[in-house]
């Protein structure tokens, strides 16, 4: 095989793998030696393709030849991994290919999870108080807070780890609205730029930030102080006016799910979860009751439950992780199960603001 002034020569060559006969294709590239599709089967080839196709849909931009070829093995051992689990026994969820498929889950995990447990459950604003909804019993058989206006559209959090800042506003968005009935777009950057309890883009708490929104007064809106994705310099000419304030929050009872039943009932709350592991990185469909344990780290809100036609009991949850993760940014995830811990963790950190 040769080069001609930089030209491609292709040269095709009957294998036999000792399964099945197909034709190779070397190409050498100019630029690079690299082989393309060497000796691949069908499946290499339709792998290559779907690579290509996703690369362009998500605007991926690698930095080079190596870097692209470490990305595509990670996508398709992921892509891999993906259809065997959804051609296996029905579990009631599926798992799709998205934005995060050609990354390892350990590299997932650092980039887009961001929970860190406050060095104290118990700061200034006393939110350990009785239980507000204790004796809350007209419960609802199904709620979704999103029929009643009560939840702004799925953001999408990027490469920075600030779900708490996310799950935090989304909770006051949805009490102002019940209090106010005002539904308005907070600002995340504003607490990601000006809480100096937490770490920005490398984690916090959502009790945290609701220490912050009460010192300061409330938030200002989405629009007036826009979601950057980056860890930035509180700019406080942004600030001076806040639309939405609370006035305390509480924490649901711990490893409790009837509680945050009562709780969830009543407004959207903030919960703490594992979210890392590779069937909540995949996620797409249907009640999730996948492999995770409670090594909590991402924060999310609860805004509803339900229950299917096949009698699975359901949390509803909001992520943001954007609107090509699960079903259009949400989650359904088993309800009631064994562990008082709830699935996933879920039940271990519940909480709401108040006003």
């Amino acid at each position: 095989m040769t080069m001609l002034n930089g030209s491609i020569l292709i040269n095709h060559l009957s294998v036999n793998d000792n399964r099945s006969h197909f034709n190779c294709i070397h190409a050498i590239h100019d630029e690079v030696s690299v082989s393309e599709t060497l000796c691949r089967p069908l499946e290499e080839k339709q792998l290559l393709k779907q690579h290509e196709e996703w690369v362009a849909i998500h605007g991926r931009v690698y930095k080079d030849v190596a870097e692209k070829a470490k990305r595509y093995e990670i996508f398709k051992e992921n892509v891999k991994h993906i259809n065997a689990f959804n051609n296996g026994k029905d579990l009631g969820y599926k798992m799709a290919v998205n934005k995060f498929a050609d990354l390892t889950n350990e590299e997932f995990r650092a980039s887009y999870t961001g929970y860190k447990r406050s060095p104290t459950r118990v700061l200034s604003s006393g939110h350990a108080k009785p239980f507000k909804y204790a004796n809350f019993t007209a419960i609802p058989a199904t709620l979704d807070w999103r029929t009643k206006k009560a939840v702004t559209s799925v953001k999408d959090q990027a490469d920075c780890a600030c779900s708490w800042a996310f799950s935090a506003v989304a909770a006051v968005e949805g009490l102002t609205m019940i209090k106010k009935e005002k539904l308005v777009p907070l600002s995340v950057q504003e607490l990601v730029d000006c809480d100096d309890n937490e770490d920005g883009c490398w984690g916090g708490h959502v009790d945290s930030a609701f220490e912050f929104i009460i010192g300061k007064g409330g938030l200002t809106t989405e629009e007036d102080y826009p979601y950057q994705a980056i860890d930035g310099t509180c700019n406080t000419a942004k600030t001076v006016n806040p639309v939405a304030s609370i006035t305390g929050y509480q924490d649901v009872p711990a490893d409790n799910e009837r509680a945050l039943l009562q709780a969830v009932a009543n407004q959207p709350v903030s919960v703490a979860i594992e979210g890392g592991g590779f069937d909540f990185q995949f996620y797409s469909n249907g009640v999730f009751s996948g492999s995770c344990g409670t090594d909590i780290d991402q924060e999310v809100t609860v805004i509803g439950y339900g229950k299917t036609s096949g009698g699975n009991k359901y949390w509803l949850l909001k992520n943001s992780w954007g609107t090509g993760w699960g079903e259009r940014g949400y989650m359904r995830i088993l309800r009631d199960v064994k562990s008082k811990a709830g699935l996933c963790g879920l039940a271990t950190e519940p909480f709401f603001p108040t006003a």
